[in-house]
């Protein structure tokens, strides 16, 4: 059977600035943190030590919140650091870049322990907004993420004090670095900042945060296994038995980790591209438009923080439709389930097993020599990343060359994501089963120039079981 395999690379295609996201190299990260308002926070912040190798840790600031009105805690976090020190040196037999507990500590700063707007203007300056303000000016070309676990008025302070001493051309300069995620709106500061600040980069969830999309991490999804999400996962693969750093690692009180969305999509992990919010990755997947408040819960749980008309297009709550694959105890490996999933929350869940099982690998690695423990398989593509073919045209997609550190055998699938294309409604179709290393695809029938793309998983079989991607641009001409 022959496949034609068509690579047209086409002079002028304006497509290069997607392929430059996708090899883009370590994020920058601030945190944001009302740590002890809930357990979850130090949730996170453990699941982030693990991953401080692959993302530049520039700032943890303890700041207040709607559930955390008048008092910070730096030492908590601290404390988790000082946990981190214990473990680093067997983390490093895994991976390098591991950063000393001293360089994390000497990031660990305060905002005011005063609520929301209340804390922004002149004489309202911390330590942490100027810390902020001192990254930001950096000679570092990359982006500045900050990841808002809490309130946000400690980048508020900021920003007022960009606004009030930096000229037009500077402030521009200065904002256009900035990259925001906040776990919805924690204090009144957040509509404040994207009301006077409209070119910000703001990704956000406004009102009740049941309909945020960060809470598809902790949701229980009726008709999938939701055991990694489980107290008794939580026991057998963090907390129990996995060194200093899991015993730290609190019970789950609200919510399982609800901050550790706002920075997973910085993981380097070949789906993630932080540039791209609407192409989905392991924090979700969001799309920029000026929301009616309507879109949003009303009337939710916020702490008591108002849920404002929006006056610019923020980055926020977009739609997966997925079936889930599940494995076959016969025949096909994997198959497509029956059951239809559409939501906003899908675009974080249905990564949600390969996350955890990431998360318990890297606690493994705080205690396990090397060959005890597992790494990520490394995914290689046998085509080209990008590429442009004619409408209804067939080309292959191949796997060839993937490999595994630890010698594991692999598994392959193929995954077309629609919502992450041009157009919602088209799709590549894969003419064979989707879990085979080389497989023969049909780009869509089109009338206007077309956009799909598809995410290689490739899996290994070890404990846990580790899974890295390859995401497939495909142009389709008429």
């Amino acid at each position: 059977m022959k496949y034609v395999f068509i690579l047209l690379l086409v002079a002028g295609w304006p497509w290069s600035s997607s392929l430059r996201a996708q090899t883009a190299g370590r994020s920058r990260l601030i945190v944001l943190t009302d740590i002890e308002a809930d357990a979850d926070d130090q949730e996170s912040m453990v699941r982030l030590m693990l991953y401080t190798s692959e993302i530049d840790i520039e700032g943890l600031i303890a700041t207040t919140s709607v559930h955390q009105k008048n008092r910070v805690y730096p030492q908590s976090i601290r404390d988790v650091i000082i946990a981190y020190g214990k473990v680093r040196a067997n983390l490093l037999l895994h991976e390098a870049g591991y950063p000393t507990p001293t360089q994390l500590l000497s990031v660990v700063k305060s905002g005011l322990p005063i609520y929301g707007m209340n804390g922004v203007g002149e004489g309202k300056d911390s330590q942490g907004s100027d810390w902020i303000l001192s990254a930001l000016k950096k000679n570092d070309p990359r982006p500045l993420w900050v990841s808002t676990w809490g309130g946000v008025n400690t980048l508020a302070q900021a920003l007022y004090r960009i606004r009030q001493k930096e000229t037009p051309a500077e402030a521009a300069r200065l904002l256009s670095k900035l990259r925001i995620y906040t776990i919805s709106d924690q204090d009144d500061s957040g509509a404040w900042i994207r009301s006077h600040f409209p070119s910000l980069f703001y990704i956000v969830t406004p009102g009740g945060y049941g309909r945020a999309t960060w809470t598809g991490i902790n949701s229980f999804i009726p008709g999938i296994d939701n055991g990694t999400i489980s107290n008794k996962w939580l026991r057998e693969h963090i907390q129990q038995n996995h060194g200093p750093l899991g015993a730290i690692y609190p019970d789950v009180a609200y919510g399982m980790e609800g901050d550790t969305p706002s920075w997973l999509s910085l993981i380097p992990n070949g789906l993630n591209v932080p540039e791209h919010p609407d192409w989905g990755g392991w924090g979700g997947r969001y799309e920029l438009y000026l929301p009616d408040t309507s879109v949003f819960d009303q009337h939710g749980f916020t702490g008591g923080v108002p849920t404002l008309p929006e006056t610019r297009p923020i980055w926020t709550n977009a739609t997966d439709t997925w079936y889930p694959e599940i494995p076959g105890d016969y025949g096909r490996e994997m198959h497509r389930d029956t059951i239809r999933h559409s939501d906003n929350k899908v675009t974080v869940w249905r990564w949600r097993d390969d996350f955890q099982n990431d998360f318990a690998a890297r606690m493994s690695w705080t205690t396990l020599p090397y060959q005890k423990a597992n790494h990520p398989p490394v995914p290689v593509l046998g085509n080209a990343a990008e590429f442009t073919v004619k409408s209804g045209s067939t080309f292959l997609l191949s796997a060839k060359g993937s490999w595994d550190p630890d010698g594991d055998n692999l598994s392959y699938l193929w995954i077309p994501y629609p919502e992450a294309g041009s157009f919602k409604n088209i799709s590549v179709h894969l003419n064979v089963a989707e879990n085979m290393q080389l497989v023969p695809a049909s780009a869509p029938l089109v009338d206007s120039p077309a956009t799909v793309q598809v995410i290689l998983r490739v899996t290994d079989k070890g404990t846990p079981a580790l899974s890295r991607y390859k995401r497939v641009i495909v142009h389709v001409a008429p």
